[in-house]
């Protein structure tokens, strides 16, 4: 036994920013070395995504882990003792077939994923090095281009707005810290025009702000406002990215937006969003359509052609396959890396890999049930991805994230390079100082 090789595996019940159960795993080395990682838990879910194991029953809503918990204490503990913790594919293998389901459905997607982050990171600490330059090796390494929500809606705030997420991407910054001071102003400003005008609801999921506004576009008139009122000039200095996450109101081709009273079929969504795109400095859309209207996919990502981004989540479940598939039919040009909704940290990576080889923009992603846990903000730097989403500038699930990679940029000096607009794979920003660039 070399003292990289698993010792044990452990699991408890923790919980996250909504208040709910969650699994953490702690793995210990021969050597003494321990890593530990907490899943994340999300709100609106693609179909295809790993199980998110709960003991259902009256307790905590259903939502306990202790099930998915003890399968880390047991099976998957007995299964990886003795195997070296420097080698994650086969680790994560192994996982992989001792679930033997193709959505982790008997050990939890909740477990495999906490055990595989935590793997990484004792591997890390029985090397000596931060997790993201272990991750990276000798690859190269940036910091991430920031996608930051400022206006939480969907799933994540009451659905008081239909459209999940409006977000900023500081797109004229120069360094990571540079685009977190932008975005920080948008929010404050954000806040304040909301407060002013009585249509501050609180705060949403992700710490975006929770609005009672009274059309979808209004968001996106408000969110060019902030931009302006922090002095920065939107598609310039500032864009907006958009999470749909139609999969939430999309049935058989037909989309009800239930705040603007309109049921709209695949065409009518279309030509809504192509509205918005020719109106406002919008450079990302992410599920614009239901993870099952594979047509409006296609006839979006061709109407469009690269002019935007265009983010899979639902639609791609963060799978290899759904991602070559997605790049053969010219459907979107983005893949959104969620950990947990692979299951195990080789298969997200999988996906970012396949993405890359499709020139499609990676973009790592938290989930709206956060933690302390700052793994994705390694994730996104050691994996070169370009680009990290982990929700708004607000609550210290959020905070812990954005300042790690803060502390990343700092520890590189001088050979820290940022991303910027570049991770994205569009020709020119959509617009600059206020006239269409498309």
């Amino acid at each position: 036994m070399t003292s990289t090789s698993i010792k044990a595996v452990r699991a408890r019940r923790v919980w996250d920013s909504r208040g709910r159960p969650t699994v953490e795993a702690e793995v210990e080395l021969a050597g003494g070395a321990r890593g530990r990682a907490i899943a994340p838990a999300g709100a609106s879910r693609g179909t295809r995504e790993a199980t998110d194991l709960r003991d259902g029953g009256t307790r905590f809503g259903g939502l306990d882990v202790l099930g998915a918990c003890e399968n880390v204490r047991s099976r998957i503990a007995n299964a990886l003792r003795g195997l070296d913790a420097l080698d994650q594919a086969a680790i994560d293998a192994a996982i992989v077939a001792l679930d033997g389901t193709p959505n982790k459905a008997k050990l939890g997607g909740n477990a495999t994923v906490a055990v595989s982050m935590a793997v990484a990171h004792a591997a890390a600490a029985a090397r000596g090095v931060p997790l993201w330059r272990h991750l990276a090796g000798n690859a190269p390494a940036s910091l991430p281009l920031p996608e930051v929500q400022i206006f939480g809606g969907g799933a994540h705030a009451g659905r008081r707005v239909d459209v999940q997420d409006f977000m900023v991407m500081p797109v004229g910054a120069w360094t990571f810290g540079d685009a977190i001071a932008i975005v920080a102003e948008v929010y404050r400003v954000a806040g304040a025009i909301m407060q002013e005008s009585g249509k501050l609801a609180g705060v949403a999921d992700e710490g975006g702000w929770w609005p009672a506004f009274a059309s979808n576009e209004e968001a996106l008139t408000t969110l060019v406002r902030a931009i302006e009122g922090a002095g920065l000039r939107p598609g310039e200095d500032v864009a907006i990215s958009l999470d749909i996450a139609a999969s939430e109101f999309g049935r058989d081709g037909r989309y009800r937006l239930a705040l603007d009273g309109n049921e709209l079929d695949r065409d009518a969504m279309a030509a809504m969003l192509l509205d918005w795109i020719a109106r406002y400095p919008i450079v990302s859309i992410e599920d614009p359509f239901a993870e099952d209207d594979r047509v409006a996919w296609i006839r979006f990502g061709e109407a469009v052609a690269n002019r935007i981004q265009i983010v899979g989540d639902d639609y791609l479940t963060t799978d290899a396959g759904e991602v070559d598939r997605a790049a053969l039919d010219h459907a979107c040009n983005a893949v959104l890396v969620k950990p947990n909704q692979a299951g195990t940290l080789t298969e997200a990576r999988a996906a970012l890999d396949a993405g890359r080889r499709h020139g499609f923009g990676t973009i790592v992603s938290a989930r709206s049930g956060e933690s302390e846990d700052v793994t994705v903000a390694h994730l996104a730097v050691g994996w070169n991805a370009g680009q990290l989403k982990v929700g708004s500038f607000a609550r210290s699930e959020r905070m812990a994230k954005w300042n790690e990679v803060l502390r990343i940029e700092e520890s590189l000096g001088a050979d820290a390079v940022f991303a910027g607009a570049g991770a994205l794979p569009i020709r020119r920003p959509v617009k600059i100082n206020g006239k269409p660039g498309v």
